[in-house]
Order: C-alpha cells, then sequence, then structure tokens
C-alpha cells in the first residue's frame, strides 16, 4: 500500500479550503492568459453538412463519451464533498462525459470520508470515472495501488504534478526527486492507463517525452491561463512569504506556460507517439473547447467553471452550462466544416 505521512486533519481541512477559495474568491491569473484569445476559427461559407448530423462522440482511454470533457480532479476527502461529487458524477452520466475525483491522498491516510470519493461511480456508472494521486507521493517504497482504484472502480489512474503549489502551500512538500521514477513503477504496477496532469501551471513537450517514455499513457497539459494554484495558496498564507516584495507574490501568482502553447507543442508529439492528449487549463466555454481540439488536444477538461455554476445554481445552472458549451462546439463545428471530433484540424484556426 501507499504509505503517505502528515496529519489526516490537515488534508482534509486544506481541501475544504482549497474548494471555498476556487468559489469564493479571484483566484484566476492575474495577467497572464490561456492564449486562446489569439486564434480564430476560419469560417467555411460551403460547410457541405447539415448541422443535425454533427457528432460530438469521441473516446477517452477507449471508453466511449458524447462530449469531449472532463469534469476534473477537484473534491472528495472532506465534509461537505459528498453532496458536490454527487452532483458532479449524477451530471457526467447524464451527459455521457468523463469525470475525476479530487487527490486521494487523504483515503489512503483514513476511511473517514471513503464516500465522498465512492459517490462518483455509483452515480457515474458507465463513464470514464479517473482516479487521482500526487507525483510526490510516488517518492517512497508503494507495492499496492489497489485500494486507489478499487474505491471509485477507476477507468485511469491520473498522476497531477504540482511543484509550484507545493512550493506556495504552507504545509507544501516541494520534494520532486525521483517523482518520474515513481511514475514509472506506477505505470508498470498499474492495471489501469495512467494519465499525467498539472494542476495549472502547464506541461510541455519536454516533458511529455520523458512521460511518454516511461509508459504513460495520456497527458493533460493543464496550462496556465485559469485557476492560478500558486495564487490559492497564497491566498492561504497567514503571513506572506514573500513580505513586502509584491512584484515577486504576483509574478509567481502568473507563473506557467499558456494552455494554447502547451497543447500546440504537446501536438506535435502526437506525430511521432500514440497516446491521449487532454486539453485544460483555462477552458471556461465551448469556444474554448473548440480551439483546444483544433490545436490538437482529443478530449477537453475543466473544474473551477463548472464547480462555480453548480455552487451558484446548482444542477440545474451545471446542465445548463454543459449544454451551452456543447451548443457552442455543435456551432462552431458546423461553420468551420468540422461533422466529427476526429475531424478537427489546424487548418480551421488562425492566429493573429
Amino acid at each position: 500500500m501507499l504509505q503517505f505521512e502528515g496529519n489526516q486533519t490537515a488534508t482534509s481541512n486544506r481541501k475544504q479550503e482549497h474548494v471555498a477559495l476556487c468559489i469564493n474568491e479571484n483566484v484566476g491569473f492575474s495577467k497572464k492568459t490561456t492564449g486562446f484569445e489569439r486564434y480564430s476559427f476560419v469560417h467555411n461559407a460551403l460547410p457541405e453538412l447539415n448541422f443535425h448530423e454533427i457528432s460530438t462522440d469521441t473516446t477517452l482511454l477507449g471508453k466511449q463519451i458524447h462530449l469531449p470533457l472532463m469534469i476534473s480532479c477537484m473534491t472528495g476527502g472532506f465534509e461537505g464533498a459528498l453532496e458536490i461529487n454527487e452532483a458532479l458524477a449524477a451530471t457526467a452520466e447524464q451527459f455521457g462525459i468523463a469525470i475525476g475525483v479530487g487527490s486521494q491522498k487523504q483515503a489512503l491516510e483514513n476511511e473517514k470520508y471513503h464516500e465522498t470519493f465512492s459517490v462518483m461511480r455509483k452515480n457515474a456508472p458507465t463513464v470514464p470515472v479517473v482516479g487521482n494521486i500526487g507525483g510526490n507521493c510516488l517518492t517512497g517504497k508503494f507495492t499496492d495501488i489497489e485500494k486507489i482504484i478499487r474505491l471509485i472502480d477507476a477507468d485511469a489512474l491520473s498522476v497531477h504534478l504540482n511543484p509550484l503549489q507545493e512550493l506556495m502551500q504552507p504545509e507544501g512538500n516541494p520534494c520532486y526527486r525521483g517523482v518520474l521514477a515513481g511514475i514509472e513503477r506506477l505505470a508498470k504496477l498499474s492495471p489501469i492507463p495512467i494519465i499525467v496532469k498539472e494542476v495549472g501551471a502547464g506541461i510541455n513537450s519536454t516533458v511529455g517525452k520523458k512521460l511518454l517514455d516511461i509508459g504513460v499513457a495520456a497527458i493533460d497539459c493543464a496550462g496556465a491561463g485559469g485557476t492560478s494554484w500558486a495564487g490559492v495558496e497564497i491566498l492561504r498564507q497567514t503571513e506572506s512569504i514573500f513580505g513586502h516584495e509584491h512584484e515577486s507574490r504576483e509574478y509567481f501568482w502568473d507563473w506557467g506556460i499558456p494552455t494554447a502553447e502547451c497543447i500546440k507543442d504537446l501536438a506535435t508529439l502526437k506525430r511521432e507517439r500514440q497516446f491521449t492528449l487532454i486539453g485544460s487549463g483555462g477552458v471556461s466555454n465551448g469556444i474554448d473547447m473548440a480551439k483546444a481540439l483544433a490545436l490538437g488536444a482529443d478530449i477537453t477538461a475543466s473544474a473551477r467553471p463548472l464547480l462555480f455554476a453548480l455552487h451558484k445554481g446548482g444542477i440545474d445552472m451545471l446542465e445548463k452550462t454543459i449544454q451551452q458549451w456543447q451548443l457552442d462546439l455543435r456551432r462552431i463545428m458546423f461553420l468551420t466544416g468540422t461533422p466529427s471530433i476526429a475531424n478537427f484540424s489546424t487548418n480551421i484556426l488562425s492566429a493573429f
């Protein structure tokens, strides 16, 4: 079994604080953007298809989904997470989209909040459900990952890389020596595919090559421009770690590679290597989804915008949000002559 150090109550409290800050505070990037705004679609006056013929169906790691979207890894392991995850999972099942859980580190510390994770599969029985563990949790000895997988009957396991967040976190653990070797051992032991994701600072092709070389099946770029997890942790500081260095604080708040740049860079690898590319980091609407797909992503993922919709208007607003995203994606597909997700091409984008 994976072994972790740390106070179980502190882990749960921290996870709860993270969700509260994402909902109630402005934790977006200050100046840096996703880069999606630098692209526009090339209008096709002869699309040669009917709007009703457009299909947003695709697959994620061999499992069918009806929209190229994952409700990304956010919650679980604290008081109040059960209701959130019930709603997110039920919505994922309704729309036929993938869903990921928040870090399962807490679930390996004790069983108190196991139901906040297991409710995912209970409410989303047919769609891809993705587990989650931190990369720096894999540097020690471990022999069994079955507990994480069984808890949610996971279709894949996501390893999140968050060196910036750990560096800024008051109780963080910025120890990353041996993480790559840990992921390699995990990929060999795991009975399900391994996804590696950032949490908002981006993954480029240099890191991507290293991950593919050790057997990773999918990469979620999670680039800059959406939620700043450095910003979240800076807000959690009781005393500023930057003192009077305001410029330094702002610099690290906006640290990272823009999402569009990450997707475009990693897409070059797909010409040489077989893997699934998930485009995330500031994906906030159907237009962002379409641009991510056109730049080379196989599917997209989003977290805070969907969590905020649920918080603001319940399941009804969450459903309406996803419906609008799907409608706008289909509109763009029609206006660019793109009948299916597999037909997306960089030829329909114009940079400016």
